[in-house]
């Protein structure tokens, strides 16, 4: 049996994670008495946490909303996805002080190690905002990773699916986090395609360092958030697809979205003819759906169909 600051730890953790805990259940889950069981309850009320118990057989344990906040109890990941999220959100230029003080907080408290990884993410990543939707979930075991191979200049092997569905293995050299918009990508040197690629963070699994360093590479870029930008609207040099959209909005509102990558002709105050050259269309598709309004797609066919397939699916998705 674990000690007694130990367990009470423990049962604060698992109150935490349930909204309700049978009390046998919960008992079974510390390998204790119903009689240590309670004993332990009434510590943590001592500390000051609100428990609510319903007696009887079938009884159980809650945790209260109280009329103060008393210490949190999070585990490792936990605590790197809370403070990574909150860098997010001050990264948008919209996080104010409560931001920052809940970020200096979490930080304060986290032993050195989680520190180092966070301090890693930090140095390594550059923010690109675009649109401040709901952040895609990444794994902060892999983001970390790549933030310290970025910082220590340390080769990293991980596995990679790509939009298509293909699957690989690749060995990088990692240079920047970038999170830009809803997403995290990393930029890096691949050691076996011998170019610069961008990988989206959401697809890579199984990531370790490679125990080997590495001399940095000068990029052909300047501005790694353009470069990041440029790959996800697709390349306009040489691409394959003329691209001609005309949406429901004002000219300014798509430049400031996609300004860097199409031309822009204002048709009226509240409607605007985009039109970019492509080799894809994944690109475009993320930017209309990120302006959030009507459009018409005028060419290529291709890019009509792709809206259809969406759409539909979208649909299907909603009536699930």
């Amino acid at each position: 049996m674990a000690n007694t600051s130990s367990r009470t730890l423990r049962l604060l953790s698992l109150l935490q994670a349930r909204r309700y805990w049978p009390g046998p259940r919960l008992a079974d889950e510390l390998g204790v008495s119903a009689r240590t069981l309670r004993r332990d309850v009434d510590r943590l009320r001592e500390l000051g946490y609100p428990v609510d118990a319903q007696p009887g057989v079938d009884g159980g344990y809650a945790l209260a909303a109280g009329a103060s906040l008393p210490p949190l109890v999070v585990d490792d990941d936990e605590a790197m996805a809370l403070a990574v999220a909150i860098q997010q959100h001050l990264a948008t230029g919209d996080g104010g002080d409560a931001a920052l003080r809940a970020l200096t907080k979490v930080v304060q408290v986290m032993p050195r190690r989680l520190r180092a990884r966070l301090d890693a993410v930090r140095s390594s990543t550059t923010p690109a905002p675009w649109s401040t939707d709901g952040v895609a979930p990444v794994d902060h075991a892999v983001l970390s990773t790549l933030a310290l191979g970025c910082r220590d200049r340390e080769r990293v092997r991980f596995d990679y699916v790509a939009a298509a569905g293909s699957a690989s293995s690749r060995l990088v050299e990692p240079a920047q986090l970038v999170a830009l918009g809803r997403r995290w990508y990393l930029v890096g040197y691949d050691l076996d395609r011998h170019d610069w690629r961008t990988f989206r963070i959401d697809r890579i699994t199984s990531a370790a360092g490679a125990g080997t360093s590495f001399a940095p590479r000068t990029p052909p870029f300047d501005d790694v958030a353009d470069f990041v930008r440029s790959r996800v609207l697709g390349d306009a040099a040489g691409g394959r697809h003329q691209v001609e959209v005309v949406v429901e909005t004002s000219a300014d509102a798509v430049r400031a979205l996609v300004g860097r990558w199409a031309e822009v002709r204002a048709d009226s105050p509240t409607r605007c003819t985009m039109t970019m050259e492509t080799d894809s269309l994944e690109g475009p598709l993320f930017a209309l759906g990120a302006l959030g309004a009507e459009f018409t797609v005028v060419s290529p066919p291709e890019l009509a169909a792709s809206v259809r397939d969406w759409g539909a699916r979208f649909a299907r998705a909603a009536q699930a």
